[in-house]
């Protein structure tokens, strides 16, 4: 470990909080955000202690296996039922005041659930896309995701009881017998449809890393939470700010590739952290 100060807590404790609020105060902050800042809302982590170990769908697999398609289509509609009825936390809610009182900048997050959006977060780039549409991958048409959820259910009667299932942080989940599953093609030219977000060997939009280069190339600091930056998507971002020598905070309960790159590296839960920001930044 080579960041410059290294805070671990079991809880965040007050003069860990100072320390970044003293390096933050007066300064604009993009922020970077992972899985973790949505555990609260009962979405489970990749990576962290005790994820299950899981092989994601990859984009070259979708394209190639009808099998898997149905496999991933049966999961991904059950696990949108979980993402929709998940609500934003306390981690989102301060992170949307800390953008009303001109703190941060923006958020870029790798998360597809939408829920910094749903928070009333307004300058959100969603680097890996989001849940709620799902394209044709060959006339580019988008559908609302109810609207998809909807023939997924009048074709697969055995979608009904969505309750017990095991879901993931991109919104998939297990599901076993799809055999007879149908997946509805695009109504516009009859194409493979799929869900709106970047999937395992798919680049990140180019018109989205842009966007978010931009936000951290505008800004006076970064804050990375619960992101264990394992996607190269975030690593480039991180050595964006690290070139210009932006003071860098880490977020998150676990080792990640930024920890050395970090001016601090908080190992705490991200709604706490974020809320004690807001009480020292704002209310203060």
């Amino acid at each position: 470990m080579t960041a410059e100060t290294v805070l671990t807590t079991p809880a965040v404790a007050g003069k860990d909080l100072d320390a970044i609020a003293a390096i933050l105060r007066g300064r604009r902050t993009a922020v970077l955000t992972g899985a973790g800042v949505s555990t609260d809302s009962g979405i489970p982590d990749y990576r962290g202690a005790g994820a299950p170990v899981r092989v994601p769908m990859t984009f070259q697999t979708f394209l190639a296996d009808e099998r898997a398609r149905k496999r991933y289509w049966a999961g991904s509609h059950l696990g949108w039922h979980r993402f929709r009825a998940a609500e934003p936390n306390l981690g989102h809610r301060s992170l949307v005041a800390l953008e009303d009182a001109g703190l941060v900048s923006g958020v870029v997050t790798q998360n597809v659930d939408g829920l910094h959006t749903r928070a009333g977060s307004r300058h959100v780039v969603d680097l890996h896309g989001s849940m709620d549409l799902v394209v044709c991958l060959s006339c580019g048409q988008a559908f609302g995701r109810d609207s998809i959820a909807a023939r997924l259910e009048a074709h697969n009667p055995v979608l009904a009881d969505p309750d017990q299932v095991e879901i993931a942080p991109d919104g998939d989940a297990i599901v076993v017998d799809i055999d007879d599953f149908v997946v509805p093609d695009c109504s516009v030219c009859g194409g493979l449809l799929k869900p709106n977000v970047v999937f395992f060997g798919e680049l990140v939009p180019t018109g989205k890393f842009t966007a978010a280069s931009a936000l951290v190339r505008a800004a006076d600091a970064l804050i990375i939470a619960g992101s264990s930056l394992a996607v190269n998507s975030g690593i480039r971002l991180l050595e964006l700010a690290r070139r210009r020598k932006l003071p860098i905070v880490v977020i998150n309960r676990g080792v990640t590739k930024g920890d050395g790159r970090a001016q601090i590296k908080l190992e705490a839960g991200t709604s706490e952290t974020f809320a004690g920001l807001v009480t020292r930044l704002i209310e203060s």
